[in-house]
């Protein structure tokens, strides 16, 4: 016995290598005993349009395609229709289908969503015979086969989750974008995004998986984090005009959907929607990212989270602005979440560059005084502010949040002496430190 995993990646080296008639084997022989696998079904299409059988070979896209919309996995979709798209057939009715299920309109998206997932990979499969060689009806036979096993299934979910951005724009939008995304199929070790480069376009993840990395002064890379169906990345790049800050590579193989800034552009009346829906999609990411690695919401549950959360205020500012100036009274805390911002002291001296994810303001009200130190925006930038009052009640009731503020003052003090150097702040007259921020 072989597993679905093992079956999978020989086709893919099969199908790669010319090797098309047993790779065709190896997927027919997964769909044999799990037909609900709807990505071996759709290497058996790949695999039947690479050997010349073109009507087959749309039949079963088409099949896998609206199994995949019902099933919960619409990105599928979307490569299927852009692969017969270009093959001269445009599966208007696959349109219609995911318009239908994953629109703004659509009853069928819901918070109680769910999704037919793909069987275990580790799930023993029978292997096909490659030493014998294909069977003379091969072809016939794995295309009847993917395109009518689910013919009589019908256990679909009642709720479908959304599909990232799409599903919130009106039908017309929605159509819009479907017509001008380009899908890459994309095979293991494949650069999708090299750091340092300009952000022309991003990225949704209709199958496989992705690796995040950067790279040190050294040359190594590393790993950041592994994104599979669903994902979205490349965005922040597209938005902010700002250089690639990681790269991305596929791991195995992936298929995945692009849409570039110049699709956006063409899309003329419905750019602001879009536009809209982007940006909101962003901010919740960047939002639950902030949440679930900066240490001032680290003391507390999801809900009490969200709770904070909505106690900030949110604040978007252009290149140039400044946040805070020198000899401010300290207002309250700041926290980046998007953009960069520079801090820095009088005319020439800068101390610091702040990210998404870092606080400013802290030092003001942990030590008390007014700044010496000023915060402005380095590029656009969205950043949330707490009030000093409900900053010094979290003070005083979370000793965690205490600590962590606290420890910040600290580090940020000497890192401020240590960049000064014979400029350090110099003692006032009671002997305390001049407060940076």
């Amino acid at each position: 016995m072989a597993t679905i995993a093992e079956l999978k990646t020989h086709g893919l080296a099969l199908f790669a290598s010319g090797k098309t008639h047993a790779a065709l084997q190896c997927y027919d022989a997964i769909v044999a005993a799990h037909p609900l696998d709807y990505e071996a079904r759709l290497r058996v299409a790949d695999c039947l349009a690479a050997l010349g059988q073109a009507e087959a070979a749309a039949r079963t896209y088409r099949a896998v395609a609206w199994y995949a919309i019902k099933a919960g996995h619409p990105l599928t979709a979307v490569v299927i229709i852009k692969i017969l798209e270009a093959a001269g057939d445009a599966a208007e009715d696959l349109q219609t289908g995911l318009v239908t299920h994953y629109g703004s309109e659509s009853s069928l998206v819901g918070k109680f969503a769910a999704r037919i997932n793909l069987p275990d990979p580790a799930a023993e499969t029978p292997p096909p015979d490659l030493q014998a060689g294909p069977a003379a009806d091969l072809e016939g036979m794995a295309s009847i086969r993917s395109a009518g096993c689910t013919e009589g299934f019908d256990e679909y979910p009642e709720a479908l989750h959304p599909i990232p951005l799409l599903s919130g724009l009106t039908e017309s939008a929605f159509r819009k974008v479907l017509a001008t995304v380009c899908v890459r199929r994309m095979a293991n070790g494949q650069l999708v995004i090299r750091e340092g480069e300009p952000g022309q376009s991003f990225f949704l993840v209709a199958s496989g998986q992705v690796r995040i990395f950067d790279t040190d002064g050294l040359g190594r890379e590393n790993d950041m984090t592994v994104l599979g169906e669903n994902a979205v990345f490349g965005e922040m790049a597209l938005l902010s005009n700002q250089p690639r800050s990681a790269s991305v590579g596929v791991v195995g193989e992936a298929d995945l959907i692009e849409l570039t800034r110049e699709s956006l552009a063409a899309l003329a009346d419905e750019l602001e929607q879009v536009a809209s829906a982007l940006h909101n999609f962003t901010r919740e990411r960047l939002l639950s990212n902030l949440m679930a690695r900066s240490p001032l919401f680290r003391p507390f549950n999801k809900s009490q989270q969200r709770d904070l959360l909505r106690r900030f205020t949110e604040h978007d500012v252009v290149a140039g602005t400044d946040i805070i100036h020198e000899n401010d009274e300290g207002r309250g805390l700041f926290v980046v979440l998007s953009g960069e911002v520079e801090v820095f002291k009088g005319e020439s001296t800068d101390l610091a560059t702040l990210r998404s994810g870092d606080v400013f303001g802290e030092m003001a009200l942990i030590r008390g005084g007014v700044t010496s130190a000023a915060v402005r925006a380095l590029t656009p930038a969205t950043v949330l502010f707490l009030g000093r009052e409900v900053v010094k009640k979290m003070v005083e009731g979370v000793p965690q949040i205490r600590d962590y503020l606290e420890a910040l003052t600290m580090d940020r003090e000497l890192d401020t002496k240590l960049t000064l150097g014979e400029e350090a702040p110099a003692e006032e007259e009671d002997g305390s430190i001049t407060i940076m921020i």
